[in-house]
């Protein structure tokens, strides 16, 4: 494997708390700031930009949509918002009350599919803003990250569940249940063939194909608390591990590699392929992280 070089960006304050990060089509890196109540966008050797929603809200995933915007979760609003690339917002209340909206990801259908932590729900909303929720068949089940699998259904972690779900446009649910007790998975990606996520609290990455068959991966300090992963452009898979400040990187053939991050104490949630071509991620201080030499990058 390549050497790994990770370069620290300020983006805000160190209370503001960045949580997740994702490339838009404008060509700019949009992150989240749950404590500062923003959303921020940053070029890769530029300057950030914040764009303020409220304390209240406290976003927390962001993707890109189908209509060339980003799409993030309002967690303590309890709403989906909407951020133009020239940083208008629009925010959707949702129709159940104290929902806790986390993941979000663009579907296969051209809406936007979310997860509701309180509500142990899956929810589906329009580009205008028409919104369609399914029950979990474990209403604590505290689903978590989602994200398209291979199977053209949407695949997302139930964190309290211990297991993983899936769910097809037409909202139909199918779960599978880990092997290991308390694993508590968090942060989800998909390849062509498979499924990959993390157990924050179990020290695993995890695999599951599209028929249940599920492994698992143990990390070599399990209390490492993986928290985020996602695959570089040369789909290698990179993670976070949030209690040992650190970030990672994982081959389908076994490779494994961790890497420290420069600043104590970092905190990294969110990871996301970045538009430069290096994996870039978000540190609860106020910072994001570059990491080259993944792809070249």
């Amino acid at each position: 494997m390549s050497e790994v070089h990770i370069a620290e960006t300020a983006v805000s304050d160190e209370a503001s708390g960045p949580y997740a990060l994702a490339t838009g089509p404008d060509g700019a890196l949009w992150f989240t700031l749950v404590h500062r109540g923003s959303i921020g966008r940053l070029v890769p050797g530029g300057e950030p930009t914040l764009y303020p929603i409220g304390p209240q809200s406290r976003p927390t995933v962001i993707t890109p949509g189908p209509d060339g915007a980003l799409w993030y979760t309002g967690y303590g609003s309890h709403t989906v918002g909407r951020v133009s690339t020239d940083g208008e917002i629009t925010e959707f209340p949702l129709p159940t009350a104290e929902c806790g909206p986390f993941g979000i990801t663009s579907g296969p259908d051209g809406a936007l599919w979310f997860t509701e932590t309180a509500a142990g729900r899956i929810g589906r909303i329009t580009t205008d803003g028409e919104v369609t929720e399914f029950a979990l068949p474990n209403a604590e089940a505290f689903p978590s990250a989602i994200v398209p699998g291979p199977d053209s259904r949407l695949w997302f972690t139930m964190n309290q569940a211990n297991a993983i779900g899936a769910v097809d446009v037409s909202g139909a649910v199918e779960v599978h249940e880990l092997p290991t007790e308390a694993a508590a998975p968090v942060g989800i990606t998909a390849t062509d063939d498979a499924v990959w996520f993390v157990e924050i609290g179990a020290g695993q990455i995890g695999r599951v194909t599209a028929d249940g068959k599920v492994a698992e991966f143990p990390l070599p300090d399990r209390a490492s608390r993986p928290h985020a992963i996602a695959p570089d452009a040369s789909g290698t898979l990179w993670f976070t591990e949030w209690g040992a400040n650190r970030v990672g990187r994982f081959d389908s053939s076994g490779g494994l590699s961790v890497h420290d991050l420069p600043t104590p104490g970092s905190e990294p949630h969110g990871i996301a392929l970045g538009p430069d071509g290096a994996m870039w991620a978000a540190l609860e201080i106020g910072s994001l992280a570059r990491i080259s030499d993944v792809t070249g990058a």
